[in-house]
């Protein structure tokens, strides 16, 4: 029997109702069980979350790392948090990849999104615009298409084929516009094809046009230089299906690819399709 853990996310929030509602009307294949993690509070306000929210969704995290470190449970999947309140109690991540990397002491992970149209991995995350180019290199490019890569033959396919992002417009225009994409993004692509034959890396490629192309079936990822670079495409064409994932670990997480949504939450209008696709990518990799 493989368990999947599943958190609750920050309870004054969208997550116990998309949970519930994913769950409602899933068919849980042959051989899974669900465990809601953490405790559910007594009291809660919707829409006005409080150190005592933020306090239960921490501990749900903690217990579901460890619950995953000791192999307890098989994945686990993570409703949405208030990351400023969850940094008011000291959580000293940008985020929950970061957090579960750090739980699993897991020094190559990446995070990766995933819906009905596109699949994307970012290079750099949760780090200022301006550091970008600072941070990248063709080992950190190699290190997390490798991952990209890896997840893309769990899904069954055959020889991945992944599209490389350029850094600046145009791939750089022939160095017009930087010098990063020929010094740093080609010879990752190069090496990534040596030492991973078992997909096809292509590129760099122009961000405002290869993600056409992966749309209509050229490419199955994407890997992206910058958060905003792969998430902006991702969210805009596939919010409802959209799954986050952290790659590397030694277990599955996944998550919904949006927020707590405060604003809406117990109005009955928040959809559960993404925590749906999040519970399915998590049965889909543990089986």
């Amino acid at each position: 029997m493989k368990i999947i853990g599943i958190t609750l996310g920050d309870q004054a929030g969208v997550g116990p109702e998309i949970i519930e509602a994913a769950l409602a009307g899933f068919s849980v294949p042959d051989g899974i069980r669900f465990e809601i993690l953490g405790r559910r509070l007594d009291a809660v306000t919707l829409g006005q979350p409080t150190l005592e929210t933020a306090q239960a969704a921490l501990d749900a995290l903690e217990i579901g790392a460890e619950k995953l470190k000791t192999g307890e449970i098989d994945a686990i999947v993570t409703g949405p948090v208030a990351k400023e309140a969850l940094h008011e109690l000291g959580f000293d991540f940008p985020g929950q990849t970061e957090f579960f990397a750090d739980r699993l002491a897991c020094d190559n992970h990446a995070m990766c999104l995933t819906g009905a149209n596109l699949t994307v991995a970012l290079v750099t995350i949760h780090v200022p615009l301006a550091q970008v180019p600072i941070l990248l290199s063709t080992h950190e490019i190699v290190r997390v298409g490798k991952l990209l890569a890896q997840f893309c033959l769990q899904r069954g396919i055959g020889v991945p084929r992944v599209a490389v992002c350029g850094l600046n417009p145009h791939a750089g225009e022939n160095g017009a516009f930087g010098r990063e994409d020929i010094e740093v993004v080609a010879p990752a692509v190069t090496q990534l094809n040596l030492e991973f034959p078992a997909a096809e890396f292509s590129g760099p490629h122009s961000a405002d046009t290869v993600f056409g192309h992966a749309v209509k079936g050229e490419y199955d990822a994407v890997l992206c230089m910058y958060h905003d670079q792969g998430l902006i495409p991702l969210k805009l064409l596939d919010f409802d299906t959209g799954v986050n994932t952290t790659l590397g670990l030694q277990r599955p997480r996944t998550s919904p690819d949006h927020g707590t949504a405060f604003g809406i939450a117990g109005k009955g209008v928040a959809s559960s399709s993404s925590m749906e696709h999040a519970i399915k990518l998590a049965c889909d990799l543990v089986r």
